[in-house]
């Protein structure tokens, strides 16, 4: 019996945690993270702000709660087209861009969301290091498929026009042996690179600014994603 009301409990708390959540998530979307208000969600649910504090102590908790929700929703579905692309055996150069696709799709149907991670910092909020393993699954899916590529001998010397400073190669191999991917300090480096750059054409495309500048989005976001690749040294 006592087992049955642990277990009823805890199913109320998430219902209630996912409403608060969800809630806090449509606030997003009508004031931006930086207007979120603890005592609104509440209101807006028919509850005090005494009774809401239970599941999130401070604005700043809430915040980090959503952070995670959403680092952790465009990293599963960056995963996800990874591992359909390789129970299809498709060439590294596609599973690339199927990630690449994915997190791109995850963003235009989440905008807030991916503003609340990508867009302008809220101010007076410090993300804890609790974030930063669910901000790196991204990251990690796109070294997956270059490791992948490096070990069957499908990766070549980046396509730079120059080799990597001393300085920036260092921090790269220090990278590869802190998160046990094996990958030439090289290729890491132009991988670090690739990273943001993809979140910039994503940026571009939602906040506004190749409005009136390119129309042909899709053929235009492939395009820039095989430039990546061959950036970080991906065969065609």
């Amino acid at each position: 019996m006592t087992s049955r009301i642990q277990d009823a409990r805890q199913r109320a708390r998430g219902e209630i945690t996912s409403a608060i959540k969800d809630e806090a998530r449509r606030h997003l979307a009508d004031g931006g993270a930086s207007r979120l208000s603890l005592r609104a969600v509440a209101r807006e649910l028919g509850m005090v702000s005494s009774a809401l504090y239970r599941y999130f102590p401070s604005r700043d908790d809430l915040l980090t709660a959503l952070i995670t929700d959403a680092y952790d929703a465009v990293g599963a579905a960056a995963e996800a087209a990874l591992a359909e692309a390789e129970s299809a055996a498709d060439s590294h150069l596609v599973r690339w861009r199927s990630v690449c696709r994915a997190v791109r799709a995850w963003a235009l149907a989440h905008p807030h969301e991916y503003a609340l991670i990508y867009g302008s910092p809220v101010p007076g909020y410090a993300a804890p290091a609790s974030t930063t393993g669910p901000a790196s699954r991204v990251g990690l899916a796109l070294l997956s498929v270059l490791r992948d590529a490096h070990s069957s001998g499908a990766l070549r010397e980046p396509a730079s026009g120059a080799a990597a400073p001393e300085a920036v190669l260092k921090d790269a191999e220090l990278l590869v042996e802190r998160i046990g991917v094996e990958l030439p300090p090289a290729v890491a480096a132009e991988a670090v690179a690739a990273w943001p750059q993809l979140f910039g054409l994503i940026s571009f495309e939602l906040f506004g600014q190749f409005t009136n500048v390119v129309d042909a989005r899709d053929a235009f976001f492939d395009h820039a994603v095989e430039r990546l690749a061959d950036q970080v040294g991906l065969r065609r």
